[in-house]
């Protein structure tokens, strides 16, 4: 659920003297965000790793072992396409050691498999919550749930170049279990002006793609679910899901303690969009974290 910045150590060794992207770029952290980050949400899968690949190219010495700790809570939909909202608060973890295993509330626990100076490709076990009947049972009855279900993420992240750091990311999820289905999330990020040694944030867009398989468990009504609902019966076919926007900032209190908040809005398209499921196209998430970096 929260998000777990991730700041180089030596914060001072990378600052330029003249202000630029490259500069905002030197302060910004790599990002974990919130607990159930696997659980369909506005946030961009860029942003639950925000970061980490511009660390490693501007601060590349780097202790082997690093660890955050936190607790947030984040404000969301109960499901895609839902108009009731609700609190949910939890821990923040994010571990990385030699930058090649992690574990975090954001990726998954997994491992770097290839990787150079300015890219990584990774491979990673989440975990999908899945959609529960009483999360909305005014609008959910006679739908059945989407069981929770282990999930295997293959991710890869590539920057541009320190003058321009400018990040590109791509992930894909295979559900086994639930909806038994693929989704695509491509994204970019960059720095934004205004940060410092104190305060640095970023922001960039996201579309995400689902298989049929997907988009009929989330979206679609079986003839057996519209008997039960009344909802009319629809097939969800596969294709473009959504697009959104995120913003992702962190403070930093002191060298150990850092608050951090992100936030995203999101509009549904293809045939997610089209669902009689649905009570609204758009969508958004906020959420806010107290974390320690030791």
């Amino acid at each position: 659920m929260p998000v777990t910045p991730r700041t180089p150590r030596r914060k001072s060794s990378c600052v330029p003297k003249h202000a630029s992207l490259a500069a905002a770029a030197c302060l910004l952290a790599a990002f974990a965000p919130h607990v159930m980050a696997q659980t369909p949400s506005p946030l961009g899968e860029w942003q639950y790793s925000a970061g980490i690949p511009l660390e490693k190219l501007f601060e590349p010495d780097r202790p082997p072992l690093e660890a955050r700790l936190g607790i947030g809570a984040t404000f969301q939909p109960r499901y895609d396409g839902s108009e009731r909202y609700h609190m949910l608060a939890g821990p923040s973890i994010d571990i990385r050691y030699k930058d090649i295993l992690f574990g975090s509330t954001g990726e998954g626990f997994g491992v770097n498999v290839l990787q150079g100076q300015n890219w990584r490709m990774s491979v990673a076990a989440v975990y999908d919550l899945g959609r529960r009947g009483h999360d909305d049972p005014e609008h959910l009855n006679g739908l059945g749930n989407i069981n929770p279900a282990p999930e295997m993420k293959l991710a890869a992240e590539y920057v541009v170049s320190k003058e321009f750091p400018l990040v590109f990311r791509a992930a894909f999820t295979r559900s086994f279990g639930g909806s038994n289905g693929w989704t695509a999330d491509l994204g970019a990020y960059m720095p934004l002006p205004g940060s410092n040694e104190q305060f640095y944030w970023f922001a960039g867009p996201s579309v995400t793609f689902a298989d049929s398989n997907y988009m009929q468990s989330w979206f679609g009504v079986t003839p057996q679910q519209a008997a039960a609902s009344g909802y009319r019966q629809y097939g969800a076919s596969a294709g473009l899901k959504s697009a959104g926007f995120g913003i992702t900032m962190v403070y930093f209190v002191n060298k150990h303690w850092f608050v951090s908040a992100d936030g995203a809005l999101r509009r549904l398209l293809g045939s997610a969009a089209s669902s009689p499921i649905i009570q609204t196209k758009t969508d958004g998430v906020c959420d806010i974290s107290i974390n320690y970096q030791f």
